[in-house]
């Protein structure tokens, strides 16, 4: 684990010899969402493959950089594009860049995806706020020797996606007319889509909505005591005895349709919070 130390240390002090902020708040762009990067003023871009100790990515549409700036009157580090189990990283090397958000001082992580709902009342580019989630990646980046100076050997489950997040998340929706719903992610390892009687599983057993990202990633965060937001798009609706053939790029197509509706929810939430947090640095 001192070795985990010291990589992260690396690569935070790689970041702020090159971009000198605090930042509070970390984003996480799933698939379709990349263009949020443009608003962000002052741009400092740091490819994955140029940072220590941190994997490439190679999925479909995910650019694979860190773009650090301000956004919303705040200093903001998003990840522009994922790592996926599916394309061969461990749950250690897929959350490594949530570490080092943390490592930079974030306390604050959004994390977007795009995935398949099995709720019968869901149509194709809707959004869902993650209530919960349920894990059935057969991994857990947590396995293995416990750092206590990252964040306790247990750490508590009861909430994974913060309360108040959710609430301001639904009442920026509800200004701006947005529907929103609310569910539970199951999270696959992937790469193939699912099939007729794993759709009726996961729905049996309580999930909304089917994707291969974001669990590990929140793991990572609430053992780390960050406060976690995550919303999804569906982009394909996943009904066992009506189901369609799905291919990436259809994936692709629908969650950058619904961009403009997640990018107003994120830039919202990012706007309320940065006022949140210069009133706790200015009490």
């Amino acid at each position: 684990m001192d070795r985990l130390l010291t990589n992260i240390a690396e690569t935070t002090e790689f970041i702020q010899s090159r971009w000198k902020a605090q930042p509070r708040i970390g984003i996480i762009l799933g698939t379709g969402l990349g263009r949020l990067v443009d608003a962000i003023s002052s741009p400092q871009r740091f490819p994955y493959e140029d940072l220590p100790h941190v994997c490439s990515s190679t999925a479909l549409d995910h650019v694979g950089q860190l773009v650090c700036g301000r956004l919303e009157g705040v200093d903001v580090v998003a990840m522009q594009g994922r790592l996926h189990a599916y394309e061969g990283y461990s749950f250690q090397e897929i959350t490594y860049p949530v570490r080092v958000m943390h490592g930079l001082g974030i306390d604050r992580l959004i994390v977007t995806s795009a995935s398949g709902g099995m709720d019968p009342q869901h149509k194709a580019g809707q959004l869902m706020v993650l209530d919960d989630h349920i894990n059935l990646m057969g991994d857990n980046p947590l396995i293995g020797m416990n750092e206590d100076r990252l964040g306790p050997r247990y750490p508590d489950m009861s909430e994974p996606y913060d309360q108040k997040l959710r609430d301001m998340a639904f009442r920026i929706a509800r200004e701006h007319k947005i529907p929103l719903q609310r569910g539970v992610y199951v999270g696959v390892k992937g790469p193939n889509y699912e099939t007729r009687a794993e759709y009726r599983f996961f729905r049996l057993i309580g999930g909304d909505a089917v994707g291969m990202s974001t669990v590990p990633e929140t793991l990572v965060a609430r053992h780390s005591g960050m406060r976690v937001l995550a919303i999804t798009t569906i982009t394909n609706v996943c009904l066992p005895d009506n189901l369609q053939p799905v291919t990436g790029h259809d994936v692709v197509q629908v969650a950058d349709r619904a961009s403009r509706d997640m990018l107003t929810i994120l830039r919202g939430v990012i706007r309320q919070e940065a006022q949140q947090i210069q009133s706790e640095l200015f009490p």
